[in-house]
């Protein structure tokens, strides 16, 4: 395959953008290199690859930017021949190490090409704090979760399975040990230990990340002892139980309350809205990087519209406060802060339901306003089902089963709840016509008919 046609493929074949810009062109460059054109096909040799690297490295680029052609490589020779070069993964893993001990120590990369977000900062600029009194691998690990754009709640979870692997084999080292050792320790947690599937999912991919992405291993197919996951209906309040539960709530929580209900949001969506994903004139919410880093628009509830005036008076009030504290400032994602510097402290990124009090950010070290914790509502809203006598085992995240259950039944179209959802695939949204009550349907049970008569 010429570069040309990698260039075109890469549109269908690569899934991360900054892949797709960067990679043809660091192909390009190495055909370049080889006097070849972008019609001709490129030879994948040890001694070429080997050549081009070191030219990379005398031209003063990082090892990211190494690694970042070698997987350029990788991507293209997948193209052509559908198999890995061995040479590649040998070279890439000797620059994954490489380029760990550059971040871990702190050193300067190189600002003068483009790339990845990082270039031209030091280790602090791409992962934030890191404890040094951590184990190398644990912090390796953490930059390389912190580059790739991981959320914080990722990070603990897989930080957290690592340290029980390292337990569990008795050594900090786990780069002695592979494939054997995870099959035993994921076997175990569901045979012995009896844990959710989604936890023993959540262990094997804490596990995957770190022997594919830090320690650049490849592992083969786990065939582990499966946790069983029993097939389960969503739990929804009626209509009547979700009138008793409102009128127990006050202030921000009644907020939360009917915005998880009267909008679909999940819990930690709602705590995460800002001013800007408000839009009254048109009757929506924006919902922004939900699950699976998914935007999408769901439907504004009327009924919400005045408390939310008044809860964004309230929080704009408390910015302007914090803002002659020197303070005001909030998280943005991905590289937002170092593009707009002073977006940090622009009302509209202010979260509409921030925290009491100010925090240091763990990655960051920066003291800020965050939004309200999960136990915000959590708490809140377990002690008002005690107190409406709902016999349900119910969760914040029944609010959103009962938006979509109670949609269907007044005669809403699936694909259209599908959408105010957000889900990937109407089969999730179908699990709610299980649970529905159908208007028109009336079913009498056969002990009524018999026994209800005392015959």
């Amino acid at each position: 395959m010429s570069v040309r046609l990698f260039r075109d493929r890469a549109r269908q074949v690569i899934g991360h953008e900054q892949d797709r810009i960067w990679f043809p062109r660091q192909v390009g460059a190495f055909a370049r290199f080889l006097d070849l054109d972008d019609s001709q096909p490129i030879p994948i040799e040890e001694e070429s690859v080997i050549r081009y690297l070191r030219s990379l490295l005398d031209a003063g680029r990082p090892a990211w930017q190494r690694l970042q052609f070698v997987r350029a490589l990788e991507c293209y020779q997948d193209s052509v021949r559908r198999e890995r070069s061995e040479v590649l993964v040998s070279i890439k893993k000797k620059l994954i190490e490489i380029e760990g001990r550059e971040r871990l120590s702190g050193k300067r990369t190189s600002s003068s090409s483009g790339g990845p977000e990082g270039q031209g900062a030091a280790v602090a600029d791409v992962a934030g704090k890191i404890d040094p009194s951590e184990p190398e691998l644990l912090r390796r690990t953490r930059v390389e979760l912190r580059r790739m754009r991981y959320k914080y709640a990722t990070e603990r979870a897989y930080i957290g399975w690592l340290r029980r692997f390292m337990v569990y084999c008795q050594s900090e080292d786990l780069e002695n040990f592979g494939e054997g050792e995870i099959k035993e320790f994921l076997s175990d947690l569901a045979t012995d230990q009896n844990v959710a599937p989604s936890t023993q999912q959540q262990a094997q991919s804490a596990l995957l990340f770190l022997y594919q992405k830090v320690l650049a291993r490849e592992i083969e197919f786990l065939n582990v002892s499966k946790a069983t996951k029993p097939v389960r209906l969503p739990v929804v309040l009626s209509r009547e139980e979700i009138g008793q539960l409102a009128g127990r709530f006050r202030e921000q929580r009644l907020l939360m309350f009917q915005l998880m209900y009267g909008a679909g949001l999940r819990h930690k969506e709602c705590r995460r809205l800002r001013v800007k994903d408000i839009c009254f004139d048109q009757g929506q919410i924006v919902v922004r990087d939900g699950k699976g880093e998914r935007d999408r628009v769901t439907v504004l509830p009327q009924c919400c519209v005045e408390g939310l005036r008044a809860q964004i008076a309230s929080i704009g009030r408390l910015h302007e406060r914090d803002l002659d504290c020197g303070l005001g400032e909030v998280y943005l994602p991905y590289a937002l802060a170092k593009k707009y510097p002073n977006a940090s402290r622009d009302f509209v990124w202010t979260w509409v339901f921030p925290s009491s009090v100010i925090r240091t950010d763990p990655r960051s070290g920066t003291r800020w306003r965050h939004h309200v914790s999960e136990a915000y509502f959590t708490k809140e809203f377990a002690i008002v089902m005690k107190l409406a006598g709902v016999q349900k085992d119910a969760v914040p995240h029944s609010l959103r089963h009962s938006f979509a259950t109670h949609l269907l039944e007044d005669g809403a179209d699936i694909r259209t709840v599908q959408a105010l959802l957000g889900h990937k695939d109407v089969s999730t949204t179908m699990i709610y016509t299980h649970v529905m009550n159908r208007p028109g349907i009336t079913v009498i049970s056969p002990a009524d008919r018999l026994l209800g008569r005392g015959e």
